[in-house]
């Protein structure tokens, strides 16, 4: 971490152990809008494939969502469509290994920014807002029969999934997905040192913004829901998103999961990786 990265994280704990003493009601809040904002957003250089795209663009929630399309043909109404998912902080531009080999196997291809991401609009992101997202692009774009998501964009996928109807025909490839939201809320509470008091105040705003608890929020609860067949791709030295939450679905022995446990490639390396790429490619 820089010397400018620690004095900014040193001024967020002390302004929070501050802000809790006072209120843990304010607290809370200040820190739920810090969980939902992304602090970086891609704007790398645009990968020649992506040039080559057709743009595309919809408005959500006053949010404009942009994004590209490969390889569609408006006479071909069976051909089958894949749509990519990012991560928290992340771009669909850094999938661009995975368009040609998906086009090769005559897929459409479908690839957009979150809101708060890469060249999409808004400056917050949470778990129903990017469900809502995916289920949009697939009333828009859709019918979409193949995903392939990473970390946050797993478990929005999952949610999503459980809104739109689907046949064990359907393919998913799930890389390193946010398994579990309360682990993502953990960590968070953990690297800022924040004042436990906050927590109940922390989840009351969850409950209070979506209806539901963050344990609602969860792939082990939407794994019953899902009928698709799934490959997850997980690493066992993952810091962001821990493999101990993906053992209590393996444990489950669920019959439509496939799992690939890796271990040395961390949460970001793996979905570059060479022989992850092919596999997950193969199996869509």
């Amino acid at each position: 971490m820089k010397l400018s990265q620690r004095i900014a994280l040193g001024y967020i704990r002390t302004k929070f152990k501050l802000l809790a003493t006072l209120s843990k009601k304010k607290a809370a809040e200040q820190a739920f809008t810090l969980f939902c904002t992304p602090q970086s957003r891609n704007k790398k250089k645009i990968p020649e494939v992506f040039e080559k795209a057709e743009k595309l663009s919809f408005v959500m929630e006053g949010i404009t969502v942009r994004g590209w399309r490969f390889n569609h043909d408006e006479e071909d109404k069976n051909r089958r469509k894949a749509l990519i998912i990012h991560g928290f902080e992340s771009s669909v531009i850094n999938f661009d290994r995975y368009i040609k080999p998906l086009i090769k196997k005559g897929y459409e291809v479908l690839a957009f920014d979150a809101p708060a991401h890469g060249r999409s609009g808004g400056k917050q992101i949470n778990a129903p807002l990017y469900q809502k997202t995916i289920q949009t692009i697939y009333q828009h774009y859709g019918p979409i029969q193949a995903y392939l998501a990473h970390s946050f964009g797993g478990l929005a996928v999952c949610l999503a999934l459980e809104n739109i109807s689907h046949t064990p025909d359907y393919r998913l490839a799930l890389v390193a997905p946010a398994t579990e939201t309360t682990s993502a809320i953990n960590s968070f509470f953990h690297f800022l040192q924040l004042d436990p008091g906050i927590r109940p105040e922390f989840e009351k705003l969850i409950v209070k913004k979506s209806g539901l608890s963050s344990e609602w929020f969860s792939i082990n609860r939407t794994m019953r829901h899902i009928k698709a067949h799934v490959l997850w791709h997980h690493d066992e030295e993952d810091e962001i998103t821990p493999y101990k939450d993906v053992q209590a679905i393996q444990a489950q022995n669920h019959p439509h999961i496939q799992f690939v446990i890796t271990k040395g490639l961390g949460h970001r390396r793996i979905y570059r990786d060479n022989k992850v790429s092919k596999a997950i490619v193969e199996f869509l």
